[in-house]
């Protein structure tokens, strides 16, 4: 059964979704959507700009690996997300990759934001990046400079699990790519994240980094000390040509000072013996090879509904959005990743649960935290 202000069509059919369109402006004048559509959808968006164009509903929305709905990934449909009144959204085309033009876009961002803040609301930032933006971690620090804590952070990555150049986001009008949508909620307490992956005792240093790149561990090839610390750990013997095969259950960890872990996986070699990863390493980051969270652990779901219940209160028969990474699943597998989702839904008694597959996650492990990009996580919220 459908929530009232959710709505998963498995077919994109312009006679129903007119139909609730009208239903929901008639109970909502100032209303708009997030629309979240999977990679195979994604030559559907200017069908539904046009629809939204026709009933004069404003629009946001991203396309992702894939959906979340009924505890399952679907790979067709399309989700529609209603906000009761259309809140303060922009979309940022073309970010710069300099951190010159990092600060600079940050500082327009930021004052952009911080004009429709409300006085004494709480207040979240809701971030979907394209995936192929390669400096979003320094983004985040920019912005955070500028807006510290007048709102909360959460978000996630758009794009094709192959990372390949997609146009992911998209409003009324433009569909964009190396980019970035940002909607205010307010009032809005926030999302949790919570990935599970515990770290070892043994720590490395990124000697030589480059954005996503890490050149030089401890002041040898990546690549090298990588296949060191894979086969200590597990015996297994990481190869060139195995390697997409095996990076995917062996993750980075970034350790902070806090103690707070950063999963960064390894998606590309190259020739040179780096490692291109998903999100951005600092130079003389303290890294750390991590120990895979088990497969039938609760701890990361109970972390998960735990800080979601301290931040919204009871979770049972409300609307939640979850993303879930693409890596986590790769990691699990298909089955073990459904699992999780299964179990999210049991225990957290919610009326729907809907969401995407995402290739990178916004948010803090803390509440009230540093906004930080993870991969391997799952980051839930309250919806409505």
């Amino acid at each position: 059964m459908n929530s009232p202000s959710m709505h998963y069509f498995s077919n994109l059919d312009d006679a129903l979704i007119d139909a609730l369109l009208d239903s929901w402006r008639t109970a909502y004048p100032l209303m708009g959507v997030l629309a979240l559509l999977p990679e195979a959808e994604q030559g559907e968006i200017e069908r539904l700009q046009a629809i939204c164009a026709r009933r004069q509903v404003a629009l946001a929305g991203a396309v992702f690996p894939a959906l979340i709905e009924g505890g399952e990934f679907r790979t067709r449909g399309l989700w529609l997300l209603r906000f009761d009144t259309m809140p303060y959204v922009a979309l940022h085309e073309n970010l710069p990759h300099d951190s010159a033009g990092a600060a600079q876009a940050a500082e327009q961002i930021g004052n952009q934001v911080r004009a429709q803040i409300k006085d004494d609301t709480q207040a979240t930032l809701f971030l979907l990046f394209d995936a192929l933006v390669p400096n979003i971690s320094t983004l985040l620090d920019e912005l955070y400079l500028r807006l510290a804590n007048r709102v909360h952070y959460v978000g996630a990555n758009a794009g094709s699990e192959t990372f390949q150049p997609m146009r992911c986001l998209f409003d009324n009008v433009r569909t964009i790519q190396n980019g970035l949508l940002l909607m205010l909620l307010q009032p809005h307490v926030g999302a949790m994240l919570a990935h599970g992956y515990s770290a070892p005792p043994k720590m490395i240093s990124a000697t030589s980094t480059e954005g996503n790149r890490i050149r030089q561990i401890d002041w040898r090839p990546a690549f090298e000390v990588y296949q060191e610390l894979v086969h200590a750990q597990s015996g297994v013997e990481v190869t060139r040509e195995n390697f997409y095969q095996h990076a995917v259950h062996f993750p980075f960890g970034i350790i902070r000072a806090n103690h707070e872990v950063l999963v960064r996986i390894p998606v590309a070699l190259e020739e040179d013996g780096s490692l291109f990863c998903v999100g951005e390493v600092p130079a003389n980051a303290v890294l750390t090879l991590l120990e895979a969270p088990k497969i039938d652990s609760p701890y990361t779901l109970q972390t998960l509904v735990q800080g979601l219940t301290s931040l919204s209160g009871e979770l049972a028969g409300s609307d939640l959005l979850l993303f879930y990474c693409a890596g986590r699943r790769l990691h699990l597998g298909l089955d073990a990743a459904t699992g999780e989702l299964h179990q999210f839904s049991q225990v957290t008694q919610a009326a729907q649960i809907t969401g995407a597959l995402s290739l990178g996650e916004i948010g803090s492990s803390l509440q009230g935290g540093y906004p930080l990009f993870h991969n391997a996580t799952l980051v839930a919220t309250r919806w409505g």
